[in-house]
């Protein structure tokens, strides 16, 4: 089911000592650690409690926006944050930590400032109020307002505006970069899919040459190969239609500057925008299509591999579901879990699309093929085209409800049509696109009314 990205507390952070473009030392260090470090130079541990935690709140979101945006790993640097701060906040390697403000920031370090329905954490923008002012939190005035009586968050109110709220207990985890460590191909689909269709749909409202994508869906079309094409046409990248990593980042990129994330005005990203599709683990006790997938890859894979566990293909993950996995974890090198999280999937995936390419041609006699690796979706066109459109042929022509298409090789609107008319009767997810489970169902029906 869909699921919400919402921001984590990174466990750690990079923080470059110079300017961006500077030859300098990174280090890494534990993120209450930086927070703490970053406090105890802006602030003072003699100011009233209210105000060091309002401003050591500015800290925490101004550091977790960097994070979350990847402001510099997007722009090719190898960091999180700069300890200038002429660009970010003042990190001293191996600073003097006060004792009050490290307790403070063992309290809150996993809080952080959010603008009223926007998910990122607010570009916290704040200045000392005496040497420097800005748009954002005055230090010195945060003292005034807690001698008023005013609480941190009343504090936070009064330079950021009423419609913010503080996030609380946010999980933390370990952040790797977002790119997914291979390049995004028609045919692929998940939810790193559906990230860069959104993007891109919200960039070409400023770059209105680059076309809309349709069905945000997370299922890389034709539709959404043109739109990266055009992409990087326009940013003088080299144009493949293929979101490779300097892609990836490029788009992340451009989509932080037309949305304003790391600016106190940002336009915000909604919860709508960082829903996606696909669930981020599959484990015991789920059920419906992410399962069904799951067993139908390990199911294939184990009739070539003896040393595995067929399962069938229920739509429950069960005990028997839990033994496969955790069979195809321990032969395959991976930690013994039962849970199909990204690694695992990866690899499933992959040995699954290794199998499939090594079999010979014709392996399947007067059977339907295997699911061939990729999802079909309109505008493709290729052998699998032509072989799905032979399979739904002879379909329409025993069930009246689907439309009987011609054979091209082309998956056009007669496809598609055809397509979500049958899911639509074999109760699966109708999105007019061929996965796992439709050609599994499709290949069924087929072979039944083969005789086979």
């Amino acid at each position: 089911m869909p699921q919400v990205r919402y921001p984590v507390i990174p466990e750690d952070i990079t923080v470059h000592l110079g300017a961006p473009g500077a030859e300098a030392e990174n280090v890494t260090v534990p993120f209450a650690d930086y927070v703490k470090n970053v406090a105890s130079g802006e602030i003072y541990p003699t100011w009233p409690e209210s105000a060091l935690r309002a401003n050591i709140y500015a800290i925490i979101s101004y550091a977790l926006n960097r994070v979350y945006t990847e402001w510099y790993p997007s722009r090719g640097y190898n960091f999180d944050i700069t300890n200038t701060t002429q660009f970010d906040q003042s990190f001293q390697k191996d600073r003097e930590v006060f004792e009050n403000i490290s307790y403070i920031v063992d309290d809150i370090f996993n809080d952080y400032v959010v603008r009223q329905g926007t998910i990122q954490p607010l570009f916290t923008a704040f200045c000392n109020g005496t040497t420097s002012v800005c748009d954002g939190l005055s230090q010195w005035g945060t003292v005034d307002l807690a001698n008023q009586g005013r609480t941190p968050y009343e504090i936070l109110q009064n330079y950021y505006g009423r419609d913010i709220n503080i996030v609380e207990n946010a999980p933390v985890a370990f952040t790797e970069e977002s790119y997914p460590g291979r390049p995004l191909v028609v045919g692929d689909a998940g939810n790193d899919v559906q990230i860069i269709q959104t993007q891109l749909n919200r960039i070409s409202q400023n770059y209105p040459a680059i076309p809309k994508i349709d069905e945000v869906n997370g299922i890389f079309t034709v539709q959404t190969e043109d739109a990266v094409r055009e992409f990087q046409q326009i940013f003088d990248l080299a144009v493949t239609g293929q979101v490779d990593k300097s892609t990836w980042y490029r788009i992340k990129q451009y989509y932080n500057g037309v949305k304003k994330l790391s600016e106190l005005a940002a336009e915000g990203i909604t919860i709508s925008e960082a829903t996606v599709p696909f669930a981020e683990e599959v484990s015991e006790g789920m059920s419906g299509i992410p399962v069904r997938t799951v067993q139908y890859y390990l199911s294939i894979i184990a009739y070539f591999n003896g040393n595995l566990e067929p399962v069938p293909l229920s739509g429950i993950f069960d005990s028997a579901t839990v033994a496969a996995v955790e069979r195809f974890q321990g032969f395959y090198g991976l930690p013994v879990t039962g849970v199909v999280d990204d690694d695992t999937w990866n690899i499933i995936t992959k040995i699954y699309t290794e199998t499939v390419a090594s079999l010979p041609a014709g392996y399947q006699g007067d059977r339907a093929k295997l699911y061939p690796g990729y999802f079909l979706s309109i505008g493709m066109r290729d052998e699998n085209v032509r072989d799905l459109q032979e399979y739904l042929s002879l379909i329409g022509r025993n069930i009246p409800e689907i439309p009987e298409i011609p054979v091209t090789g082309y998956f056009g609107e007669q496809t598609e049509n055809a397509v979500s008319i049958f899911q639509q009767l074999y109760g699966l997810t109708v999105s007019g696109a061929v996965g796992p489970i439709t050609w599994y169902q499709i290949a069924r029906q087929y072979d039944l009314l083969k005789g086979n």
